[in-house]
């Protein structure tokens, strides 16, 4: 730990149980020196704590064993025991001593519950500068000939950080492509967050179905995901943990096929999987309560076929994944059906999104968070006229993918080739989303532009009490009714078919899109290309008087990813648009490479989003989810 010399630090380590296993502690004299454990997921295990290098220093031990009733408990039940009655000699001349709060091994335990934690606490206290060090070891390690700790455990740390630079360097080739080790640092670092925060999670989410009147546990399940940020948001998201695959399939197709099979195995039985898993109470105590409840009808976008196809591309696919593969066929299967049955739209080879806010009345632009998109405009009023191009894109996509795996395994894929077929063509794709007032691809829906927030004062009535008024609220206002038509807003939506390579590579809407692509005034920047065009009247507006703008100006690196792999794709085939892609790809791909480095370099951190005017690092922090797919940008791995 770091500090001013001779300050007084405590560090806690926690064990516990949670509700099944045991753990037994082992003292040394007056102090705990290890604790030895059982548990069904971990077998038998030893924790040892050796003395820290204290530079000579006293050390002052405390522990604690008890039990509390739940591990979201265990700092409530720690901070109660804490007593101010220890002493910790200061070091300097004579014999003063100081104070400390200890964790006090007097302290009663309440009586144990057939649900209850079984917690040891050991904790040390020492002046700075020190050393501590925590050892776990596993019973099923028989050959140990010593503690892997020390200069041990340092040797060992450095063999394999050699072992990965060097495998890094023969993955990825950065050094060929005129990266400085700087660089090459840097997505290093991106690339070890994001496999380094693979997690895995087991619980069971809550679920409100139609076949219950309230919210329902759903069975146990274990998941094997990576998350978006380990501090923030540590657990799975559906469609981000699609684009994390598509990094770590490259690193390490082993992971990704595990992660793919997990995510596979959480589809019911209707081929519904939670777009959010939010597993068990410890995860439930950390997320805000109306995102906790995961709803049946909802979908996410399937990212997990991207994914999937590029584990597929070549036809390479090793036997483990050919085996997770016919396993997960079936539930393949029952997953894309229940997107065409519960997110059709309104006519044939069109879909919706359900799940949108249907409260007009708060919100400037009422929400779609199962697109993802969240706060992106879309139509004004929602309502089942709508068709969404996105979606209707994610399913080209999933089509495309379902019949190579059909073909791959052996299986009759026609029905998802006359999908694919159908929804990449491009005349039925501009009969029902191009917009050509727009002058892109679009919504459709009943809309209006003309909604603004304006604060509601209420007025007391004669001879009501003042301090009874509702305070005042920002509400929705709509100047002109809406009607059925298309929605003027440009930006990610409206570059799905090309995101998603659905265009010919000689469609005249081709040029279009990458000449909008282009425009300054519109979605391009110095630093990536912007979620939402600075001409739509939603451009960083607030969505409600709580809610920033989110999806609705600021640079993400998923879409921007999608983005510069499209490029790629269209400079590489022939077509009056080559030369155009080819010019957009160069730039786009040395301004998000450059960005990113630069705000990595001056803050440390890859972040959730970058703002479309400076550039900065915005939201949440550490994001190495898919902000991380900067390492396939650096090595044009598409």
């Amino acid at each position: 730990p770091q500090g001013p010399p001779g300050q007084v630090l405590s560090l806690f380590f926690y064990v516990a149980t949670d509700g099944q296993g045991t753990l037994t502690p082992h003292m040394d004299g007056r102090h705990l020196s290890h604790v030895t454990g059982l548990s069904e997921e971990l077998g038998g295990f030893t924790i040892r704590f050796p003395s820290p290098d204290a530079g000579g220093g006293a050390i002052s031990y405390n522990h604690l064993v008890t039990m509390c009733p739940g591990l979201h408990h265990i700092t409530d039940v720690v901070r109660g025991s804490l007593r101010d009655r220890f002493s910790h000699p200061s070091g300097g001349s004579g014999n003063s001593k100081r104070r400390y709060f200890g964790v006090d091994v007097y302290n009663p335990p309440p009586q144990p519950g057939s649900d209850h934690s079984q917690v040891i606490v050991h904790q040390i206290t020492l002046a700075l500068p020190f050393q501590a060090e925590i050892l776990f070891e596993s019973d099923s390690f028989l050959e140990r000939w010593e503690h892997l700790s020390g200069q041990t455990l340092t040797a060992e740390l450095e063999r394999h950080k050699k072992d990965m630079a060097e495998r890094f360097r023969q993955t990825f080739q950065l050094e060929g492509k005129g990266f400085i080790p700087e660089q090459v640092a840097f997505a290093q670092a991106a690339l070890s967050n994001m496999v380094g925060g693979m997690g895995y999670f087991y619980g069971s989410s809550l679920v409100q179905s139609r076949y219950n009147p309230e919210p329902v546990a759903y069975p146990l399940a274990p998941l094997f995901t990576a998350v978006p940020s380990r501090s923030f948001f540590p657990r799975g998201f559906l469609w981000d943990e699609g684009f994390h695959l598509l990094l770590i399939a490259r690193w390490n197709p082993t992971l990704a096929w595990q992660s793919l099979g997990h995510w596979l195995d959480l589809i019911n039985a209707d081929g519904w999987i939670p777009r959010e898993q939010i597993l068990g109470p410890e995860a439930r105590s950390k997320v805000p309560s109306e995102f906790v409840v995961q709803r049946d009808e909802n979908a996410n976008p399937p990212t997990l076929f991207l994914a999937l196809r590029q584990l597929l591309a070549g036809g390479n696919v090793p036997p483990e994944g050919r085996l997770i593969l016919r396993r997960a066929f079936p539930r393949l299967q029952t997953w894309y059906g229940w997107f065409n049955e519960t997110q059709s739209g309104p006519l044939p080879h069109t879909y919706r999104w359900r799940g949108r806010d249907r409260d007009t009345l708060q919100f400037l632009n009422p929400k779609t968070l199962t697109s993802g998109l969240d706060d992106y405009p879309r139509a004004s009023h929602p309502s089942d006229d709508e068709r969404h191009v996105d979606l209707r894109c994610w399913m080209a996509l999933a089509s495309e993918v379902m019949a190579g795996i059909c073909d791959l395994l052996g299986e009759d894929g026609g029905r998802y080739k006359e999908s694919h077929s159908a929804l990449t063509d491009n005349s039925l794709l501009d009969k029902l989303h191009w917009f050509e007032r727009l002058g892109a691809y679009a919504d459709y829906g009943n809309h209006t532009q003309n909604t603004v927030l304006e604060w509601e004062r209420p007025r007391p009535f004669p001879g009501q009490d003042p301090r009874s008024v509702p305070p005042p609220r920002l509400i929705r206002v709509v100047r002109k009714a809406p009607k059925l038509q298309y929605v003027g807003a440009l930006g990610y939506v409206s570059l799905f078919p090309f995101l998603l390579q659905l265009l010919s590579p000689d469609s005249p809407k081709l040029g279009r899109v990458l000449d909008q692509l282009r425009d300054p005034d519109k979605l391009w920047t110095p630093y990536g290309i912007r979620s939402l065009s600075k001409s739509s009247p939603m451009y960083m507006q607030r969505n409600t008087e709580h809610d920033p703008p989110y999806w609705r100006g600021p640079i993400w690196i998923n879409m921007n990813y999608l983005a510069v792999r499209a490029l790629h794709h269209y400079s590489q085939l022939e077509g009056p648009h080559r030369e155009k892609a080819t010019s957009v790809y160069r730039e786009l791909r040395i301004n998000l490479i450059a960005n990113l480095y630069r705000q990595y370099i001056d803050t440390g951190f890859l972040w959730e989003q970058y703002n479309d005017h400076t550039g900065r690092g915005q939201g949440c922090h550490p994001f190495t989810g898919w902000s991380s797919l900067v390492v396939l940008i650096m090595a044009e791995e598409y």
